[in-house]
C-alpha cells in the first residue's frame, strides 16, 4: 500500500523565487494497482514522481510506503528503500551508453551482497524477463528506442521491487514500440507488481485500471 497524506512541496522555500509544485496532495494506492498519473506540463507530476520514487523528500505531509513511514528519511535512507523496493523507468532511459545491456541492468546490484556471477545470473533473468535476452551483450548505443526501454524496465525490475514507477515510458517511442511496453507493463502488474504510470497519452492512461489527474499541484 502506498499511501500519501497531506503532501506538499515547496522548492527554494522563503526565496524570491518560491514555487509551490504540490499542496496537500492525499492518495492511497493498493497492492498490485496499475494506476495513470496524469496532468498538463507543469501540473506536478514529475515532482509526485520524484517524492514516489524517493527521489524527493517532500516539503510536508507523510508518506508510507506500506508500514514505512518514508517521510524525513535520510539522502542515504530513501536510495536504500529505492534500491530495494522500487523501480524507475525514465523517458530517456537513463542508460550508460558505452555500456552492454546487461552491464547496465547490474547496475542496481552493484549496492547488493551478492557474488559478482550471481548478479550476472540475476541481471540475464531479468533481461529474459523482458523478452531481450538474446541483446545481453550488445552495446546499448546499437539497440532501437523500444529494445533501450526494455533494457531500462529490465534494470528496474532487477532487484525485484514491489512498486514500479514509470515516467513518460512511451513518449519516445512509435505507436507499435509502445503498444509492446504497455503490454509489458501489464505482464508486470499482473505478476503482482504496483505499477505507476505518468503520462500525458490519454490512450496510455485508458488502459491502466486507474487514473489520477493532478492539475496546479492538486488533485483533481
Amino acid at each position: 500500500m502506498i499511501k500519501l497524506s497531506n503532501i506538499g512541496k515547496i522548492y527554494n522555500k522563503g526565496k524570491s523565487n518560491e514555487c509551490i509544485a504540490l499542496t496537500n496532495v492525499n492518495i492511497e494506492i493498493a497492492d498490485g494497482e496499475l494506476t495513470a498519473v496524469v496532468g498538463r506540463s507543469g501540473s506536478g507530476k514529475s515532482t509526485l514522481l520524484h517524492i514516489l520514487g524517493c527521489i524527493d523528500n517532500s516539503t510536508s505531509g507523510k508518506y508510507y510506503l506500506g508500514d514505512d513511514l518514508v517521510s524525513g528519511l535520510s539522502g542515504n535512507q530513501m536510495a536504500d528503500v529505492r534500491n530495494k523496493k522500487i523501480g524507475i523507468v525514465m523517458q530517456d532511459f537513463a542508460l550508460v551508453e558505452e555500456y552492454s545491456s546487461i552491464e547496465n541492468v547490474m547496475i542496481p546490484l552493484a549496492f547488493s551482497k551478492h557474488p559478482k556471477k550471481q548478479r550476472k545470473e540475476t541481471a540475464m533473468n531479468a533481461l529474459k524477463a523482458v523478452d531481450i535476452n538474446d541483446l545481453a551483450n550488445k552495446n546499448v548505443k546499437e539497440l532501437s528506442g523500444g529494445q533501450k526501454q526494455r533494457v531500462a524496465i529490465a534494470r528496474a525490475i532487477v532487484n525485484n521491487p514491489s512498486v514500479i514507477l514509470a515516467d513518460e515510458p512511451t513518449g519516445a517511442l512509435d505507436s507499435k514500440t509502445a503498444a509492446d511496453i504497455m503490454d509489458l507493463f501489464k505482464k508486470l502488474n499482473n505478476d503482482g507488481k504496483t505499477v505507476i504510470i505518468v503520462t500525458h497519452d490519454k490512450e496510455i492512461a485508458a488502459q491502466c485500471g486507474r487514473i489520477i489527474e493532478i492539475s496546479d499541484g492538486r488533485i483533481v
